[in-house]
């Protein structure tokens, strides 16, 4: 199997990228849906947010206010650290049993979408790594214009995040969204050209068949051995 890492900063087009993946028959694990699914109510991950940020960040229906809680976080580094060290057990886990489960149903190639990749150390589990890219103005004038937001609120959300340029220091794969939608899909098709290039053998090994494969080879090396002892 082979595990893409996918990621980018707020506004750099990184979903762009993971649904036109999902476009052409590729797999993709968002770890923002992942996270949603462990912050629900009465779920372990929302339990430990509210112990440690009280029930004021709570709606009336007793869901976790996801805007409250950014705001408390994104101006907050401290905070911010305390959420990510509560939640990351509980988001690696889920991401876990979603590539299991794309494992079991035989995909080949999956691509995992994880905005804090590198800062979660997940970038250990995938290869190659594409980082979205884009121009920090680009990137700021963007997010202002998709949230409404004010210069120093969209700058702030931007600050808290690791900078793509370093991103893009450790990615294996870089596209650069700094243009035009047409643009991005020119990209995207030279992306695509390398990512479903043929697996590697240990790629290979790693997938369902590759497993059903070692099974069957062990099964048969055993039933040899044992026949030439008789």
């Amino acid at each position: 199997m082979r595990i893409v890492g996918l990621t980018g900063g707020i506004a750099s087009g990184k979903s762009t990228v993971s649904n036109l993946f999902k476009a052409h028959g590729i797999p993709a694990v968002d770890a923002d849906i992942v996270a949603r699914n462990v912050l629900k109510k009465g779920s372990g991950g929302w339990k430990k947010v509210v112990a440690a940020f009280g029930e004021d960040i709570l709606l009336e229906n007793g869901e976790v206010d996801r805007a409250k809680l950014g705001q408390i976080v994104f101006s907050d580094l401290g905070k911010r650290q305390l959420l990510n060290r509560l939640l990351a057990p509980f988001i690696s886990r889920g991401i876990l049993m979603e590539v299991l489960k794309l494992w079991i149903k035989g995909c080949s190639i999956i691509v995992l979408d994880v905005p804090l990749l590198f800062e979660a150390k997940m970038d250990k589990w995938t290869k190659p790594i594409v980082v979205v890219w884009v121009d920090p103005k680009t990137q700021l004038q963007r997010l202002m214009t998709r949230d409404g937001s004010m210069e120093e609120d969209a700058q702030s959300r931007i600050n808290a995040q690791m900078s793509l340029d370093l991103k893009r220091s450790q990615a294996d794969i870089v596209i650069d969204n700094t243009g035009s939608l047409e643009a991005l899909h020119e990209q995207f098709q030279k992306v695509l050209t390398q990512i479903t290039k043929p697996l590697t053998w240990t790629e290979f090994m790693l997938s369902r068949n590759g497993a059903f494969l070692a099974l069957f080879s062990t099964f048969i090396s055993v039933t040899i051995f044992k026949k030439s002892l008789l």
